[in-house]
């Protein structure tokens, strides 16, 4: 159990369900946030599941495509993936592994699957940049599963640490702007786990295997497979697994409380800054 209990438990605020969609070249994905139900969560631009033994639903993979003014986070639970960018930059994404790229200015790159047959699992989220930070330098920072720390709190309870702090353990992820939480849980059947979330943080949790109740005792609420929980209202977050295990996605992050203007794979502050991204595009300044 975390140390820090003070404070008044997080709620549940709404749940959200993932809308079927496909992206690249007709890779077929849940986007969970992004769509009409929840377009963003400040931080947060998008968040997409993608999760399928059909080779037929991801071989086409992610071809050329650009991006400018925020991060984009790719987790892979199963399946391998290069990237590769027009800046000479080339990686492999391989099961449990992360790749934080911060666009910046402009960047074009290629998700491509190296496989052609098994499992292709994982999420990719976007996490908007400040204006100050929207033109700077592409860069990547990729590790290795092995590279990021797993810790185990409670009996039952597993817990790696992408980004933040979990039991005086840091991830490998830094990122200064928006102070990033994210963390892959996995509680076994009849387990819990309380953790205190950082303060003035945006969060949320979403659930890819089994069910989580949210909250304490008769307040508890579930959270099913496939639903995200917005959590609010307090800081210390307390999660049971059901009848089975569970395993669940913990992400936050410093709002930026900024305006934004955002076109495909362009994200802004004004719409002037979105036609120039357009133009400098078109004219190969990537």
């Amino acid at each position: 159990m975390s140390t820090h209990t003070q404070g008044e438990p997080v709620r549940l605020l709404r749940k959200v369900r993932g809308m079927p969609t496909s992206d690249g070249a007709g890779v077929r994905l849940t986007r969970v946030i992004g769509g009409p139900e929840l377009p963003d969560l400040d931080p947060f631009l998008m968040l997409d599941e993608f999760g399928t033994d059909r080779p037929e639903d991801y071989i086409a993979g992610f071809p050329e495509h650009p991006h400018r003014g925020f991060e984009t986070v790719t987790y892979m639970l199963d399946g391998r993936m290069r990237h590769r960018d027009n800046h000479g930059n080339e990686g492999l994404l391989t099961p449990g592994s992360v790749q934080w790229m911060t666009a910046g200015r402009g960047l074009v790159h290629s998700e491509m699957p190296e496989q052609e047959s098994g499992r292709m699992r994982g999420f990719q989220l976007w996490v908007n940049l400040p204006a100050r930070d929207k033109m700077t330098d592409p860069r990547y920072q990729e590790f290795a599963a092995d590279r990021i720390p797993v810790v185990r709190p409670a009996m039952g309870v597993e817990v790696k640490v992408i980004a933040g702090r979990v039991d005086g353990v840091d991830g490998p992820i830094q990122q200064p702007a928006t102070d990033p939480l994210y963390l892959d849980i996995s509680l076994a059947a009849g387990t819990s786990w309380e953790f205190v979330l950082p303060e003035g943080h945006n969060a949320f949790a979403y659930v890819f295997e089994g069910a989580v109740g949210l909250g304490e005792g008769d307040d508890a609420r579930p959270l099913q497979a496939r639903e995200m929980g917005v959590l609010g209202g307090g800081a210390r977050l307390v999660l049971r697994a059901g009848g089975v295990p569970a395993r669940l996605i913990l992400v936050a992050g410093r709002p930026l409380r900024e305006p934004v203007a955002r076109y495909g794979p362009f994200v802004m502050n004004t719409r002037q800054e979105l036609m120039q991204a357009f133009v400098d595009y078109q004219e190969g300044r990537f």
